[in-house]
């Protein structure tokens, strides 16, 4: 099972602000969007050597419990082993490249590929094959198993590195794992679970959550509820390559004039779970909302089934922001955690798969909940159906949505002839930082 970290032993989170990091501003070439050969180097030396997120430890609660995972042109399976230990291995049979496990999930006493019939134990030993005595070399058995790869649990989550001499994941993380142990990952549950195949290169996902200069073009309906200006928000670089922002929530933008309605209106199912009344913050009061929802929550948490005693105020209605490098960006908020992968297409560099998880943290004792999120009711006994299509054929929810129809039209102009670098502000300074990792990693 999952280690619960006890609340007593969870600090709280440093809120401090980071030094900057010195940049170089070398150019973000429209190449390596579209290029094969920058991305054959993208999986030499970021893809097989970074820590990825298979799963959810929910997926593998009882000894036996198997999912698979995609990444590139790989297929890993994880399993929980009558140790009681989560494994990693790369899917694929030692006798004749034959996967082991179809993609999916299940539970099994061991292994057993369905082409030939080998079987291997939940360790990955090849324990029995069909007519062992006929192998002129000796039997298999014991000699040819599944390879493993590192595997950690972490903050609800199954982690894999296909680099055996990778650093362990919470030295990867930095700083960043005191700062999320702050919630309670490992109780959240996974409420949505879609995957969209889109033509557009994997980095464009990781350069939009590395920068909010778009949101007031591409989701205009935020600024009723969350403050969404660099003035107003603090952005922090880490040496290991990730990033965060502190986002403001629960209110208008200070920029905004009017709104009042609009801003209600989508706060209305927050507001009424919390004892709050939207019409006492008419006329002009919709500025308040934020540090009367953080009383709120701080004086009824605990008896509406939350332990916010590890949370500053802040947390109770802001979005911190995370953005792992290579390709992992969440949005954590006090009852849930928006995630957001983009993963590289198998073949075409000009394609990729991108994945949305929502993660409720539901009250204790609650069977359902209203996720302000997601604007809909979710159901902890209900496990998140895998929606998966391409672009137009999955509905990720207005937000989200709004970004994937930036996407494709982008991978087309970085084709221009017309088009030869990149020109940012200093608001979209993460953009760079990524870049930069990037690029060192792949001169190493």
């Amino acid at each position: 099972m999952a280690t619960v970290i006890d609340p007593e032993s969870r600090p709280r989170a440093d809120m401090s602000k980071f030094p900057e990091p010195n940049f170089k501003d070398t150019p973000i070439t429209p190449d390596r969007y579209y290029s094969k050969a920058w991305a054959d180097r993208e999986w030499e030396m970021i893809w097989t050597k970074t820590w990825q997120i298979a799963g959810v430890i929910q997926q593998v609660q009882k000894v036996g419990d198997w999912f698979t995972a995609d990444l590139g042109t790989e297929t890993i399976v994880c399993v929980r082993g009558e140790d009681d230990v989560v494994r990693a291995f790369y899917n694929v049979c030692q006798h004749r490249g034959m996967p082991v496990v179809p993609n999916g999930s299940g539970n099994a006493k061991r292994l057993v590929c369905p082409y030939h019939g080998w079987a291997y134990n939940l360790k990955g030993i090849l324990k029995t094959v069909p007519d062992e005595a006929d192998f002129v070399q000796g039997s298999p058995c014991g000699k040819t198993n599944m390879v493993e790869i590192r595997c950690e649990v972490w903050a609800g989550f199954v982690w894999f590195n296909m680099d055996n001499d990778a650093a362990p994941l919470k030295s990867f993380l930095g700083p960043i794992v005191d700062m999320i142990d702050t919630y309670p990952m490992d109780r959240m549950v996974r409420t949505h679970w879609m995957t969209i195949e889109g033509d557009f290169n994997w980095k464009l996902i990781q350069d939009n959550f590395n920068e909010s200069y778009h949101v007031p073009f591409v989701h205009p309906q935020t600024k009723f509820v969350m403050e969404y200006s660099h003035k107003y928000c603090q952005f922090d670089l880490f040496e290991q390559g990730h990033a965060r922002m502190f986002m403001p929530g629960a209110g208008p933008t200070k920029t905004l004039r009017g709104g009042e309605n609009e801003t209600l209106d989508q706060l209305a199912q927050e507001l009424a779970f919390w004892g709050l009344d939207p019409e006492q913050f008419r006329g002009g009061k919709t500025g308040d909302i934020r540090l009367a929802l953080q009383k709120a929550k701080r004086e009824q948490g605990a008896s509406k089934g939350f332990d916010f005693s590890t949370y500053h105020d802040d947390q109770l209605t802001d979005h911190w922001h995370f953005t792992i490098f290579p390709n992992l960006s969440f949005s954590l908020k006090p009852d849930g955690n928006i995630w957001l992968r983009g993963r590289p297409h198998e073949t075409d560099p000009e394609k990729c798969y991108f994945d949305m998880w929502y993660m409720t943290l539901f009250p204790e004792g609650t069977e359902r909940y209203y996720s302000q999120s997601m604007a809909e009711w979710v159901d902890v006994s209900v496990p998140a159906p895998h929606v998966s299509g391409k672009v137009g054929e999955v509905d990720m929810g207005p937000g989200i949505s709004q970004d994937v129809d930036v996407w494709g039209h982008q991978q087309r102009g970085l084709r221009s002839r017309g088009y030869k670098r990149d020109y940012l502000a200093w608001q979209e300074r993460r953009v760079r930082f990524f870049h930069e990792n990037l690029e060192k990693w792949m001169a190493r």
